[in-house]
C-alpha cells in the first residue's frame, strides 16, 4: 500500500463491524454518519488512540511514567498512520488562573514586550520612572523597585501578582441574600450554614447570638422575617461583642481543615472582584507600566480585534528609538500572526484574559486549533470532534478555509461533523451507518462529497441532495399574546437592549458567535429565572428589570454539563428508569423467595452489589513507571453484582445484561412495561437510542447529556407554562436525528409551553415561530438588537447575517 493512505485493516472498537478502509492522506476528510453509528469509534478510539500508543511506546520508560498510556484499539491492521493529535471539546481548563493569552502563549509575548520597552510610572504620583544601576526610581523618592523582567507582569508569580488575591482578581466573600431563611427562627436554623456545623458549635454560636438579641432587642425564637432591617444588619455584620454571622462564616471557611464545612460554606459564598486590584490581577506597580499609554492589563481586556489594531498602531509609533523599535518589532510580529488564527477561527470577539474555564466546548476547541495553526508541524494526523459548534454559518465559512490552511501545511484533518457546508468543502467524506449503536459500524460510502449524493445507500446523502428534507412549517403558532421582557440588558457586550420573548412559541436567538446570544439568555434571564424560582446561587447579569414572570410556572435550564461526576451515574440512574426495572426485578417470585429487595439490584448499594469492586466491575491497579490499569473485577468478571442477584432472571436476562442494553434494544425487550417504556421512549425520540442504559456518565458528550437531560424532563408530567431553556439542542446531531428532534421540541410548544433556544442550524432556525437576531458582528461591534420576527420576515431582512443564510429557503 502506497504512502498516500492510512490502511485500517479489521476495525472493531466498540460497535464498528470489523471495517476495512483506505483513507487518503495529507487530505481534508469528514466523518459523518447518525448519532451513534460509530463516528468517534473510528476517528478517536482506532486512528487517534493508536496514533498515541505507538508515539508514548518510542518513549523511554522514564519519560512514560509521566504519559497516560492507551490501550490498543482493537484492529488488526494500521497502516501508514502519521504522529496523531486530537483537538476535542472536553478538555476545557478548570484552572482559575488559566486565560485565553496564556492557553495561546499571546501573554508570554506581551509580558516579554512589556519587560523590554515598556515605560515604568509611580503607582503614586504617576511620574516616569528613572533608571540608575539596575533600579528603577520616582524622581520625587515615592517609589523604587529593581528592573523589569518578564515574570514581573504574570499574575501566577509572587514578584508580579495582587497580594491580596494572589493573582486571581477576585476573592470568595459570602452572599448575604444566600444565607438566610426569613420563615424560620435562629432557634431553627434560620443560618442555612450554621446547619452543617457541629451540634456543640452550633450551641455556642446561639447563646452568643441570644446575648446579641438582648443588646437589640430580639430573641432566637422569633422568624426572622418580623426582625427589622437595623436587627438583621447588626446580626449578618455583627457589634463589638460578636463578629457577625458574615464575618464567623469567612472565618470558618478560610481556618477550617474540614473538607466538609468548606464545600457547604463555599455554596453560599460568590466571587468579587479584588478589593485591591478591582480584578486586574497585578501589582500597582506593574499595572503602572505601559505602553502606548496602556497598561498590560488594558490590552489584555481588548478583544482579538482591538489588540490587532494595537499592534498595528505601536509597530507605527514615532515615540519609540531605533533600538526600541527592534525589540519590538519580531515580538509584535508573533502577536499579531497568532491573533490573526484567533480571528479565523471566529474567535475574534474574546478577550486574553477572558478565564479559560468560561469557554465553550467549541470555542476550547477552536482556540486550541489556532494555537496549532501557528505551530509549525507538518505531517501530522490532526482530529477534531465538531468544530463547527457554536459558530454561524458566517463564522463556519471561515473555520473551513482555517482547517484548509492546516491541510495545506502538509497534514492530514480528520473531522467528525455534520455540518453540511463543512462535509461538502471536504475533499473525502466517510459515511457510517446504516443506524447507530448495534445497527451501525459499517462503512457506507467513501468517496468525494459530489459522489455521496448519488449513493442510494446513504442517508447523509439522500440529505445533501435533497432527496430528504427537514420540512418547515409556515403557519407561524400565534402564541399566548404575552411576553418575557427582558429590559436594559447591559452585561458584557449587550447595548442596553429590549428584548421581548414571546410566550407559547418555538423561539431561537441568533447571531454571529460573540454577539450577545448566551449572555442574553444564560447569564441574564436564566440566572433571574432560576433566582426568581428556586432561589439558585445565581447572578444575573447587568439589566434594568425582567417582566413577566409571573406568566409562567416553571423554568428548565437544560445545559450541556455532564449528567454526574463520577462513572457511577448513567442514562438509568439519571432518567429514574432504573427504578422501575429494580422493582420489576424485586417482584420475580424467585427474589421474593431469597428476600432481595430494589436496593438489592443497585450497584450503589451494599447488599447485591460486588463487594470486591464495590459494584464497579473492575479494579485499579497502580503501576510505578506505566499509567494506572484496569481489569475486570475477579470476583463478579466486570459484571458488577454479587453471583446469586445475577441469578435472579426476567425475561432470560439478569439486571447487568439489561444495564448493557441499548435504549434501542431495552424498549423492546420491555415492550409490555409501560412505564419504563415510556421514560425509554423519550431517550430514544431525543436521538439517544444508541446508548446503554449503564453507559457511565463520564463517556457520555456535552450534547448527548443534554439531551439526556431534555428526555428526562419530557417524561415527566408537564403543567402546559413551562419555559425551556436550550443552548445549541443539536450538537452532536446528523439530519436525521435533527428532524426527530424538532418533532419533541413541537410537541413541547404544542402542549402550550414556550420553548427557547440559541441555536446556528438553518434546518432549526427555519423551523422556528419568532426569532430574536443579535449582532451585527461579535464583541464590541455586537450587542444590537439586530431584527425581531418570524423565519420569513427575518430573511428580507438586509443587515441580519441569519437572514441573509435564511433566504435560500424563502
Amino acid at each position: 500500500m502506497s504512502n498516500n493512505f492510512i490502511k485500517i485493516r479489521g476495525a472493531r472498537v466498540n460497535n464498528l463491524k470489523n471495517i476495512d478502509i483506505d483513507i487518503p492522506r495529507d487530505k481534508f476528510i469528514v466523518i459523518t454518519g447518525l448519532s451513534g453509528s460509530g463516528k468517534s469509534s473510528l476517528a478517536f478510539d482506532t486512528l487517534y488512540a493508536e496514533g498515541q500508543r505507538r508515539y508514548v511506546e518510542s518513549l523511554s520508560s522514564y519519560a512514560r511514567q509521566f504519559v497516560g498510556l492507551m490501550d490498543k484499539p482493537d484492529v488488526d491492521l494500521i497502516e501508514g498512520l502519521p504522529p496523531a493529535v486530537s483537538i476535542d471539546q472536553r478538555s476545557v481548563s478548570h484552572n482559575p488562573r488559566s486565560t485565553v493569552g496564556t492557553i495561546t502563549e499571546i501573554y508570554d509575548y506581551l509580558r516579554l514586550i512589556y519587560a523590554k520597552i515598556g515605560v515604568p510610572h509611580c503607582p503614586q504620583c504617576h511620574k516616569k520612572l528613572k533608571k540608575e544601576k539596575k533600579k528603577l526610581f520616582c524622581p520625587d523618592g515615592h517609589f523604587t523597585r529593581p528592573e523589569l523582567q518578564p515574570g514581573d507582569f504574570s499574575f501566577n508569580s509572587s514578584s508580579g501578582a495582587c497580594t491580596t488575591c494572589g493573582g486571581l482578581g477576585n476573592k470568595l466573600e459570602v452572599d448575604p441574600e444566600l444565607i438566610l431563611n426569613h420563615n424560620l427562627s435562629l432557634a431553627q436554623g434560620a443560618v442555612k450554614p450554621w446547619t452543617h456545623y457541629s451540634s456543640r458549635n452550633q450551641h455556642l454560636l446561639l447563646e452568643e447570638v441570644k446575648k446579641l438579641g438582648v443588646r437589640n432587642n430580639f430573641d432566637i425564637d422569633t422568624p426572622l422575617k418580623r426582625l427589622n432591617t437595623k436587627q438583621i444588619e447588626v446580626l449578618l455584620q455583627g457589634d463589638k461583642d460578636f463578629e457577625g454571622v458574615i464575618a464567623n462564616l469567612e472565618r470558618r471557611y478560610n481556618e477550617t481543615d474540614s473538607s466538609y464545612i468548606h464545600q457547604k460554606i463555599g455554596q453560599y459564598m460568590q466571587a468579587l472582584p479584588c478589593p485591591q486590584c478591582l480584578g486586574k490581577r497585578l501589582k500597582p506597580e506593574i499595572l503602572a507600566v505601559q505602553l502606548e499609554g496602556e497598561s498590560i492589563h488594558a490590552i489584555a481586556e481588548k478583544n482579538i480585534t482591538n489588540c490587532h489594531k494595537f499592534f498595528v498602531t505601536l509597530e507605527k509609533s514615532a515615540k519609540f528609538n531605533e533600538r526600541d523599535k527592534k525589540i519590538a518589532a519580531p515580538i509584535a510580529k508573533e502577536i499579531k500572526r497568532r491573533l490573526d488564527f484567533i480571528k479565523n477561527v471566529g474567535l475574534d470577539y474574546l478577550n486574553l484574559n477572558r478565564s479559560a474555564h468560561t469557554l465553550s466546548g467549541g470555542e476550547a476547541q477552536r482556540l486550541r486549533l489556532a494555537t496549532q495553526i501557528g505551530s509549525a508541524l507538518v505531517g501530522i494526523l490532526y482530529v477534531l470532534d465538531e468544530p463547527s459548534i457554536g459558530l454561524h454559518q458566517k463564522d463556519n465559512d471561515k473555520l473551513i478555509k482555517t482547517l484548509k490552511l492546516l491541510q495545506n501545511k502538509g497534514n492530514t484533518v480528520i473531522v467528525v461533523e455534520h455540518d453540511e457546508a463543512t462535509i461538502l468543502a471536504a475533499d473525502y467524506v466517510i459515511d457510517v451507518g446504516l443506524g447507530a449503536g448495534e445497527y451501525g459500524g459499517k462503512i457506507i460510502f467513501a468517496g468525494t462529497p459530489q459522489n455521496i449524493k448519488k449513493d442510494p445507500r446513504s442517508l447523509t446523502g439522500a440529505y445533501l441532495s435533497g432527496r430528504k428534507t427537514i420540512q418547515m412549517s409556515r403557519d407561524y403558532r400565534p402564541g399566548s399574546g404575552e411576553n418575557i421582557s427582558i429590559l436594559g440588558a447591559k452585561e458584557h457586550n449587550l447595548k442596553n437592549i429590549d428584548v421581548h420573548i414571546p410566550l407559547g412559541k418555538f423561539v431561537a436567538i441568533t447571531g454571529v458567535s460573540g454577539s450577545g446570544k448566551s449572555t442574553l439568555m444564560t447569564d441574564i434571564l436564566a440566572n433571574a429565572l432560576t433566582r426568581h424560582f428556586y432561589r439558585a446561587k445565581t447572578h444575573p447579569g447587568e439589566h434594568r428589570d425582567i417582566k413577566g414572570l409571573d406568566l409562567i410556572d416553571k423554568v428548565i435550564d437544560i445545559d450541556q454539563s455532564p449528567i454526574g461526576r463520577t462513572p457511577r451515574s448513567n442514562p438509568a440512574t439519571y432518567t429514574e428508569v432504573f427504578t422501575p426495572i429494580r422493582d420489576l426485578f424485586a417482584d420475580i417470585t424467585e427474589a421474593k423467595v431469597k428476600g432481595y429487595k430494589a436496593n438489592h439490584f443497585s450497584f450503589n448499594t451494599v447488599g447485591g452489589r460486588c463487594e470486591t469492586c464495590s459494584g464497579d466491575g473492575i479494579i485499579k491497579i497502580e503501576m510505578q513507571f506505566l499509567p494506572d490499569i484496569y481489569i475486570k473485577c475477579e470476583t463478579c468478571l466486570g459484571e458488577r453484582y454479587k453471583k446469586e442477584v445475577l441469578e435472579i432472571k426476567y425475561r432470560g436476562k439478569n439486571i447487568f445484561q439489561v444495564l448493557e442494553m441499548t435504549v434501542q434494544e431495552a424498549m423492546g425487550f420491555f415492550k409490555e412495561e409501560k412505564n419504563i417504556r415510556q421514560k425509554l421512549q423519550t431517550l430514544y425520540d431525543v436521538g439517544l437510542g444508541y446508548i446503554k442504559l449503564g453507559q457511565s456518565s463520564t463517556t457520555l458528550s456535552g450534547g448527548e447529556a443534554q439531551r439526556i437531560k431534555l428526555a428526562t424532563e419530557l417524561s415527566r408530567q408537564a403543567t402546559g407554562n413551562t419555559l425551556y431553556i436550550l443552548d445549541e439542542p443539536t450538537t452532536g446531531l446528523h439530519f436525521d436525528d435533527i428532524k426527530r428532534l424538532l418533532e419533541v421540541l413541537n410537541k413541547l410548544v404544542d402542549k402550550g409551553n414556550t420553548v427557547l433556544i440559541i441555536e446556528h442550524n438553518l434546518d432549526i432556525i427555519k423551523s422556528v415561530d419568532w426569532i430574536i437576531d443579535l449582532g451585527p458582528e461579535g464583541g464590541d461591534k455586537g450587542g444590537y438588537l439586530v431584527a425581531c420576527g418570524t423565519p420569513q420576515e427575518i430573511a428580507k431582512i438586509k443587515s441580519s447575517w441569519t437572514g441573509k443564510y435564511l433566504k435560500k429557503y424563502f
